[in-house]
């Protein structure tokens, strides 16, 4: 078991004790692939009596660089930090700002202030369409030009991709959002290697649920969350007291009751539970799609709907 050790570049803190095998990356979803990739870092360390170094940023690039097309993102930065931890591969997760600054420094700099002058790099190991610094400047070939006279060699990775895959698509973020927007939460747990998780703040909401019988969480999220498709989902829920409980959930813009609600709502009725959970900051994971939004002609008939869903998910989560 390692103990990993999460570092933001600017702490004092010394980062690696005797040089390190370094992955470079967004990370974001902390997929299959992503672990393969850190299995690997750390079986080239291990060989190599380094230490294993996961480099990813405080948001996604694209978010600074590209901010209109910037993906929805899959993990906060603190659940990404916990599954790049909860991996026990890593001697250290090194944490960077990435700002309007760093997006301007050349690919050059990064080499010689990050890889060589903060971790000691002597093995990177990036996809080998790994592009980086001002203007995506930088690449597998000019590290492994600036590497030989750095001291450190470059390993580049074609995406990995699941052997019981027949077509064998390679696992990668992109993959993920593709089948959550589809509202395949079990492809994307296959993908993930887990449910699909989102992370926010019970608010208060109008008490519609709760006047139909169904007092729910509702769940408010940063806008940057990427989110399954609307529809009504057998997940489970985490409150304060880290407790995961079953739960009945419903995504989407309530089309019964109102004809242009402008943004989807995230609701959670926790099975059997009784419990008051506003202002809590909780987790909410997506186990399997049970039926897509639809408007009912009557509130009688949704709510026999209602406790029909309740029913499938109880017997889904067991």
């Amino acid at each position: 078991m390692v103990d990993t050790r999460v570092v933001r570049v600017g702490d004092d803190t010394p980062v690696v004790s005797d040089g390190s095998v370094v992955t470079i990356g967004a990370y974001d979803g902390v997929h299959r692939g992503h672990r393969k990739v850190l299995q690997l870092v750390r079986e080239l360390a291990d060989a190599r009596g380094l230490d294993a170094v996961c480099v990813t940023f405080d948001r996604h690039p694209a978010q600074v660089v590209r901010p209109e097309t910037a993906p929805a993102l899959l993990t906060t930065l603190d659940h990404k930090l916990e599954l790049l931890v909860g991996a026990a591969l890593l001697d250290v997760v090194c944490v960077l700002e990435f700002d309007e600054g760093r997006s301007k420094e050349s690919a050059e700099d990064f080499v010689h202030e990050i890889l060589v002058g903060l971790l000691g790099a002597r093995l990177v190991v990036v996809g080998a369409d790994f592009h980086f610094g001002h203007r995506r400047g930088g690449n597998v070939a000019l590290l492994e030009r600036m590497g030989a006279d750095l001291g450190f060699e470059v390993i580049g990775l074609g995406l990995v991709a699941p052997e019981s895959d027949p077509v064998h698509e390679p696992y990668s973020s992109t993959r993920v959002r593709h089948r959550l927007a589809a509202g395949d939460v079990t492809g994307a747990a296959d993908l993930l290697g887990r449910p699909h998780e989102v992370r926010g703040v019970v608010v208060e909401g109008d008490r519609r649920g709760r006047e139909l019988g169904f007092p729910t969480a509702n769940v408010a999220l940063t806008p940057d969350t990427c989110l399954p498709a609307d529809g009504i989902y057998a997940g489970r829920f985490r409150g304060a007291d880290g407790v995961w409980r079953p739960a009945a959930i419903s995504l989407g813009r309530r089309p019964t009751f109102y004809a242009d609600q402008e943004h989807s709502l995230l609701e959670a009725y926790l099975l059997d539970f009784d419990g008051d959970l506003y202002g809590q900051e909780v987790a909410v994971q997506f186990v399997e799609h049970l039926r897509g939004e639809q408007r009912f002609d009557s509130v009688d008939d949704l709510v026999a709907q209602m406790h029909r869903d309740c029913d499938r998910a109880r017997t889904i989560l067991g």
